[in-house]
Order: structure tokens, then C-alpha cells, then sequence
């Protein structure tokens, strides 16, 4: 900004001092109208049908400009269940379960919830790259702000002392983000296509662990943005072939001509936190040498 600008703009009030001022308005019953409000601090009139397009405007910045802010280049981030149990919960699943059906469904929990140790131990490997020349930091750790996977990704980046990112959702019942995400990059979304496009404006790789609806929503999008050409390929992993091709027949797909066979290269299945990140740096060596 020049020199010419910021003396141009110094002449006007800031909106923080007037919407200080207007606070202190003297009270007549002209003030005292909900239509005298500044429009911007009129949180009924922001939550009109109306203005459902200055709120996606609102969900689109703020998230933006505090990341930008934070000097955060990219991201990693992390998909997965809300619901499998870290491994030293997983015993206890078992011991509450009351019949057969809910038996069973404890066991399988538990045997996936090494995923969470996986999903801890691939945020460290990506939290220990450092910051670059100019102070960015990539490879952010960035989930869903929830419990179980989610809460793994976060952690990792608590144990190597990084910060890391949690887009957390409004839900009719009582949730909080997990406390591993760093306070200052916790957000809270009202609307889910703008929480899915931060998910992927500074995503440079995603890993994709076992999960259900949400965790399926947010894949197949991806994946779809990238067969369509929307955005440029970055690298996928799958935690856990055997899960995904017991819940999804990727090569029935194919077989029935609804996709092709060239779109199962655009993710990799893994088991390991470290074959994870060695398929994500592999990723952009070879994108260097082009």
C-alpha cells in the first residue's frame, strides 16, 4: 500500500472505533430500533435468508485470512472416523457391549484402532518439516477438529510442539473440538461446502483412514475433483486396503464402466504411517524432476 493510500484511509474512522462509538449512542427511541443498528453488528439482521451469501462470503474469509495471517503455505490433512477408539480405549468397547450384534461391532472398532496410533504418527513425520526461506510452514495438520482420528492428527502435531488446524462443524447435539488443535486455528463452520473447500485450498496430500458417511463424503469429492480436472492431482492414501475394499468394490466400478481404470491411481493404499509419508515425498520428487 502506498504512502498516499494510508494517509487517505488514516482520515476515516476505523469500524472497530465506531462500532465502539455507536455503543454509546445516547438512548431515545430512535437509537433504541433494531433498525438503527450498524448492519454489521446486527446479528439478527446477518442471520436473515437474505443474506445467506454474505454469510458464505464471511465463512470463506475468516478461516482465510487467519491462515494466511499464520503464514500456513499448506496442509496435510486427515480424514477418518470419528468413532474408533484410541488403543487403550479399545478394551473397554468390548466389556460395554450387550449382545452379539453389538459384540461383534466392538471387535472390529478394536481392531482398527491402531489407525489411531498410525494417524498420531503420520502428523508427527509431517510436523517435523520445517519452516521455509520466507517463514511459510507446509504440510499443516489440518482435520476435522473431532474425536477419534481426528483427535490422532491433531495430537501428532501437539507431540512434536507444532500447531495444527481443526474445522470443526456446528451438529444439533454438544461437541467441542479436541484439545489438541491449536486454539488459534480451531474454526467453526455453519456451512459444510465452505468447511470442505478449506479442507482442499491448502491441501498438498490427504490421507483417508477408515470412516463412515462424512469420511466417504469428503473422499469420493476429492477424488472426483481430481478426475474431473477441477484441481491439479496431489497425493491420496488409503489406510487399510483390506476396510476399503470390503466397503467400496473399486474395481467393480470399473468392471461396470462408471469409472476408469486409470482413476484407482489417483489414491494408494497404505497400512503405515511412515509408507504414507514416503508415497508423499516420492509425490513431489518426482513432480521436481518435471
Amino acid at each position: 500500500m502506498t504512502k498516499d493510500k494510508q494517509t487517505h484511509r488514516s482520515r476515516f474512522h476505523k469500524a472497530k472505533d465506531d462500532a465502539q462509538f455507536a455503543q454509546q449512542a445516547t438512548s431515545t427511541p430512535q437509537t433504541a430500533s433494531e433498525a438503527y443498528k450498524l448492519a454489521f453488528q446486527d446479528t439478527d439482521f446477518l442471520l436473515r435468508e437474505d443474506l445467506r451469501p454474505v454469510r458464505f462470503q464471511l465463512e470463506l474469509l475468516k478461516p482465510e485470512l487467519l491462515l494466511d495471517e499464520a503464514k500456513i503455505e499448506s496442509t496435510l490433512v486427515i480424514y477418518g472416523s470419528a468413532r474408533i477408539p484410541e488403543p487403550d480405549q479399545a478394551d473397554g468397547l468390548e466389556a460395554a457391549a450387550t449382545d452379539d450384534a453389538s459384540r461383534n461391532i466392538a471387535r472390529r472398532l478394536k481392531a482398527k484402532a491402531r489407525y489411531y496410533d498410525e494417524a498420531r504418527k503420520l502428523a508427527r513425520l509431517a510436523s517435523q518439516v520445517p519452516v521455509d526461506a520466507n517463514g511459510d510452514r507446509n504440510f499443516v495438520v489440518c482435520s476435522g477438529g473431532g474425536p477419534s482420528i481426528m483427535e490422532a492428527a491433531n495430537r501428532g502435531a501437539a507431540d512434536e510442539g507444532r500447531e495444527s488446524i481443526g474445522l470443526n462443524i456446528v451438529l444439533p447435539h454438544e461437541q467441542a473440538p479436541n484439545r489438541y488443535v491449536t486454539p488459534s486455528l480451531s474454526f467453526q463452520f455453519h456451512y459444510f461446502a465452505l468447511r470442505k473447500m478449506h479442507f482442499l485450498l491448502r491441501a498438498r496430500a490427504v490421507a483417508v483412514f477408515p470412516g463412515g458417511f462424512g469420511t466417504f463424503d469428503e473422499m469420493f469429492e476429492l477424488l472426483t475433483l481430481i478426475q474431473t480436472g477441477k484441481i491439479k492431482p496431489i497425493p491420496i492414501v488409503l489406510f487399510g486396503k483390506q476396510f476399503w475394499n470390503r466397503v467400496v468394490d473399486f474395481e467393480a466400478l470399473v468392471e461396470e464402466g462408471v469409472i476408469s481404470a486409470r482413476d484407482l491411481k489417483l489414491f494408494t493404499f497404505v497400512e503405515h504411517a511412515e509408507e504414507a509419508w514416503a508415497v508423499i515425498q516420492s509425490f513431489y520428487a518426482n513432480a521436481d524432476h518435471h
